[in-house]
């Protein structure tokens, strides 16, 4: 609006005003030079109006101050520019290739509404650090096969197949490493966490009470769980499957890698052992089971934990959930390679061999295996 210029306020506004910067001071000035001609009411408005202007202007240039302030902040924050906690509510990222790391340095939570950001990390992390030690969490054991069985190695594959295809996976976790077991700067362990339900899907209460113990929150699970179908979509184009360059390491895997295949074939897991482990050569070319390995680790026994406390190992995270669990599989693995095995494995007597399934496992009594699991 165009103001008179004999008038105070167009006065002011055609002398004072300088690239839409209004100073207060030059404010101040002009209304001792025009209050001569004002009433005493005009001469208090004008005075409010001043006020007024003079605090507006010095808050907003309070408040651009604490702007700039909190972007500085943000832009020398961690690495990546954000907190793993989440990712949208995923753990903290950090360093964790030294020792003496903790849960917000290396890990990271894996819900539906992070997992295409964090795959992205995945394909990044996996090609300079390309063994993957790896862990499930799932619901226990519901079934168990009756009939006639050719022999205990039958019985044993029919156990792990049939829990397979009746029950869905919880949890999923992968650390990654290089060759010398170093983790990669930032995060390392990624635990994926699957829709699951305890309103509708099968479990045995043994299990799922130990794995409530161990802090796994069912009803987020149920919310903000991932589909195993996106998951198994991202995970065959992740460069992890399918590729003879990576190398998987678990602990006592039957079930592990029972579960991996029903997810990326979309099918129930053969009927056949012999067919069960084409499709694992095709998927996980190369393999090391912790648990197999310790076959020739003299006074070497027991499960993860136990091993790990043999290997003096420090455990990151909880026990039986599936990221922290991964992380003591491949550091254990790397201490067995490095003191039972002076860092030269026989790729041909340990590759490929799950302890628990083929003719890998104890007997009981009765003639059948005792398979044993990394839960």
């Amino acid at each position: 609006t165009t103001l008179p210029r004999n008038s105070p306020l167009g006065y002011y506004h055609s002398h004072y005003c300088f690239h839409g910067y209004h100073s207060p001071h030059v404010l101040y000035c002009y209304f001792h030079l025009e209050c001569h001609s004002l009433s005493f009411l005009n001469i208090y408005v004008l005075y409010v109006v001043y006020i007024y202007i003079y605090i507006y202007i010095y808050i907003y240039i309070y408040i651009q101050h604490i702007i700039h302030i909190c972007s500085e902040m943000t832009m020398s924050g961690t690495p990546g520019g954000s907190n793993s906690t989440g990712h949208g509510g995923s753990g903290n990222h950090g360093n964790s290739s030294g020792s003496g790391n903790n849960q917000e340095d290396c890990f990271v939570e894996v819900w539906s509404k992070n997992m295409e950001e964090e795959f992205a990390r995945v394909r990044q992390v996996v090609q300079k650090y390309p063994y993957v030690s790896m862990d499930t969490e799932f619901p226990g054991v519901v079934a168990r096969p009756v009939g006639d069985f050719r022999c205990s190695a039958d019985y044993q594959y029919q156990l792990v197949q049939c829990n397979v295809n009746l029950l869905r996976l919880i949890q999923l976790g992968l650390t990654f490493h290089d060759g010398c077991g170093n983790k990669p700067p930032g995060p390392s362990t990624f635990q994926f966490n699957f829709k699951f339900s305890l309103g509708e899907d099968m479990y045995a209460q043994d299990s799922i009470d130990m794995l409530h113990q161990a802090g796994i929150q069912f009803k987020r699970h149920e919310d903000e769980g991932i589909s195993v179908d996106d998951f198994a979509e991202l995970l065959i184009s992740s460069g992890l499957v399918l590729c003879e360059d990576v190398t998987w390491i678990a602990f006592a895997s039957g079930y592990d890698f029972g579960y991996l295949l029903r997810l990326l074939t979309n099918e129930k897991l053969p009927d056949e052992e012999s067919d069960f482990f084409e499709l694992l050569s095709c998927y996980f070319p190369k393999i090391y089971d912790v648990k197999y390995l310790m076959k020739s680790c003299k006074n070497l026994k027991g499960g993860l934990q136990e091993v790990a406390d043999q290997l003096k190992l420090e455990r990151v995270g909880v026990q039986h959930q599936a990221g922290s669990d991964s992380f003591i599989t491949g550091s254990s693995f790397f201490k067995i390679k490095e003191e039972f095995f002076d860092n030269q494995i026989d790729d041909e007597k340990y590759c490929g061999n799950l302890y628990g399934l083929g003719n890998t496992y104890p007997t009981n009594g009765n003639g059948f295996n005792v398979m044993e699991t990394s839960q």
